[in-house]
């Protein structure tokens, strides 16, 4: 019994690893195949993971197996040394809502769930399994101010501190 309860307690700890936050909904329509390729990120919360990165991308291809290839990469000018992350994404349903879940850690996953996205896929606002994940994205190393606008807005609706995000430098 007392395996059952691990197990089930595991199990319950990882699903709500890969969620989305109370008021966020994710794009409907969403089209993988125009959202693959290379990102910047223009503004994030900070974590560990990325503590200390500028020049910060994200670029996703298909895998063989339908899942998203992520690959993550960075400069730590604390360090002074490039950084890169691999991981896996998958869609949490169906293939057009942009509710993904992601893994750089073997069985683990957290939240990508894209929220909002222009209609050339240029520019995107992804959260994570809750309001402490935030990236804003770009195709390009800048954003217009209305974008940023828009974005802000959406998520201090859903109760993010946008006050609190960190505004990556792009050489």
């Amino acid at each position: 019994m007392k395996k059952i309860c691990i197990l089930l307690l595991a199990s319950a700890i990882l699903v709500s690893c890969a969620s989305i936050p109370d008021g966020a909904k994710a794009v409907e329509g969403f089209e993988v195949d125009r959202y693959l390729g290379k990102w910047y990120e223009i503004a994030r919360f900070d974590f560990r993971f990325e503590k200390d990165l500028d020049n910060t991308t994200a670029e996703y291809s298909l895998n063989d197996d339908g899942s998203v290839r992520v690959v993550n990469r960075g400069y730590n000018y604390v360090k002074g040394e490039s950084t890169e992350a691999i991981g896996k994404a998958k869609f949490r349903g169906e293939s057009n809502i942009a509710e993904l879940k992601v893994s750089f850690f073997g069985p683990f996953y957290s939240g990508y769930n894209v929220i909002a996205i222009d209609q050339d896929y240029r520019y995107a606002l992804v959260v994570g399994n809750d309001t402490g994940y935030l990236w804003i994205l770009s195709r390009e190393k800048t954003i217009p101010d209305d974008v940023k606008a828009e974005f802000l807005g959406i998520a201090e609706s859903i109760g993010c501190d946008t006050s609190d995000l960190v505004w990556v430098e792009h050489d």
